[in-house]
């Protein structure tokens, strides 16, 4: 049986477990309850009516968040010639075709991966290392293209990915504890409309079923789910 610590329990009692809250009030609670040394990562769990194991139900995007994600994001664009000096311009931190011998060997010091479409026969290569670390370049969520410079810079002012998993559920992280409520109600509510937006014509009955907030170390709120059904 897990036991929690003092703070936990003190932030526990910040919140009332039956209640479901704004969105607004929830990052209140949720910033005064973020006890840790470290600044947290405010991540949200939304809970949906779909059916994960159904193709046609699956539920995956990006969202830029309005006030950023607050990590600082190290991009690595598989490009050559123009589109390689495009990336550069654009601020990525590592910038070409030389790059996939060297994950080969093991190296992944990047967070996100971009890569044009020509160099997705070599980038294909390294599917069983970036697919289970969530690396692996998609076009529908942006990393394969020809717009390089989008990419790049949506990226670095906090664009995310999210997806589903097999038990329906979606994750994210929408900002730091530090963040100010108004940034992180912005972003929550940029995630959420985006999520929406993915419904699926085969998803029957209520899409949104449950959605709460937390800190990397405290307890979870449950948000109102009225908006978003």
């Amino acid at each position: 049986m897990r036991t929690h610590g003092k703070k936990y329990i003190a932030a526990a009692k910040r919140r009332d477990i039956a209640a479901q809250y704004q969105p607004r009030q929830a990052m209140e609670i949720v910033k005064q309850g973020a006890y840790a040394k470290f600044d947290e990562t405010i991540e949200v769990a939304v809970r949906l009516g779909v059916d994960p194991r159904h193709a046609d139900q699956i539920v995956r995007g990006t969202v830029v968040l309005p006030a950023g994600s607050g990590k600082s994001v190290r991009v690595l664009v598989i490009a050559v010639g123009d589109k390689a000096r495009e990336a550069e311009a654009a601020g990525a931190d590592h910038v070409g075709a030389e790059f996939v011998p060297k994950i080969k060997e093991g190296w992944l010091d990047f967070d996100v991966l971009i890569a044009t479409p020509d160099q997705m026969g070599q980038v294909g290569q390294l599917g069983r290392i970036l697919g289970p670390r969530g690396l692996m370049p998609n076009p529908k969520a942006g990393t394969v293209t020809m717009d390089v410079s989008r990419a790049v810079r949506e990226s670095k002012a906090g664009k995310i990915e999210f997806r589903v998993d097999k038990s329906g559920n979606v994750h994210a992280a929408i900002g730091k504890a530090s963040f100010s409520v108004e940034a992180l109600e912005q972003n929550f509510g940029a995630l959420m409309d985006q999520i929406v937006r993915q419904k699926p014509n085969a998803s029957k009955g209520v899409y949104v079923r449950n959605v709460s907030v937390s800190s990397t170390m405290g307890p979870g709120l449950k948000i109102d789910t009225t908006p978003y059904r």
